[in-house]
């Protein structure tokens, strides 16, 4: 008899009684498993609608801090000096640099405000362009053509006369391996307690839409046509 066995497993097999133990942690670490396939699914997802949502924020509201800041070292500027003219004579001449000063901060607010436009232009222009480049990196279809993999990708948008590559897997996954490379210890910084796996997924994301693909770059090209 097994010292401290329960009462109702105490005439056990001593063999079913591991057995029951081996299936109760198989079943624990089957739940584990699911769990974490669970986490990953949730910081895998790929909702590029969302993720465009929140990038156009974050960036709108950048430019608007940064923006607000230069207009505040502008203020902060001109009161300075309209301080220091203040301890001088209030004659005639004080007066006309006091309002010349006035007339050169609001027109360093109006050049503020139309180079604020022109970014926000320029960044809506960009993200039709990254938009127009998801779309395209879905279903790349050209003449009637579909792309199913990277050779076909490559092959098409190279156009007939495009000189062959043998192995544009290779190519892509060399680009791709140089990318994650530089990526990485950055994301490390701005993320420390994100798992590898996960900062491997925000660079994939950063990877489908970047220049440096070979695909996004042929892209480019032809828009720029």
């Amino acid at each position: 008899m097994v010292v401290g066995m329960p009462k109702k497993f105490a005439n056990e097999n001593p063999k079913v009684i591991a057995a029951r133990e081996r299936k109760a942690a198989a079943k624990k670490d089957e739940e584990t498993k699911k769990q974490k396939a669970l986490e990953d699914a949730y910081w895998a997802d790929d909702d590029k609608l969302i993720n465009r949502k929140l990038q156009r924020k974050e960036e709108e509201e950048r430019k608007r801090a940064e923006a607000l800041k230069r207009k505040e070292e502008i203020r902060r500027l001109a009161e300075e000096e309209m301080n220091g003219l203040a301890s001088k004579s209030a004659n005639a001449q004080s007066q006309k640099v006091t309002r010349a000063t006035i007339e050169q901060r609001r027109e360093a607010e109006l050049r503020l405000q139309l180079e604020e436009e022109k970014r926000r232009k320029l960044a809506a222009e960009k993200i039709e362009v990254v938009d127009h480049l998801e779309e395209n990196l879905n279903q790349l279809e050209l003449d009637k053509e579909s792309a199913r993999t990277v050779s076909d990708a490559i092959r098409i948008l190279g156009g007939d006369n495009e000189e062959v590559d043998i192995h544009p897997e290779k190519r892509m996954r060399a680009a791709y391996l140089a990318f994650e490379e530089a990526r990485l210890p950055r994301l490390k910084q701005e993320h420390p307690t994100f798992r590898l796996s996960q900062l491997k997924q925000l660079i994939k994301k950063e990877w489908q839409k970047s220049p440096e693909n070979p695909i996004n770059a042929k892209l480019l090209a032809l828009n720029a046509k």
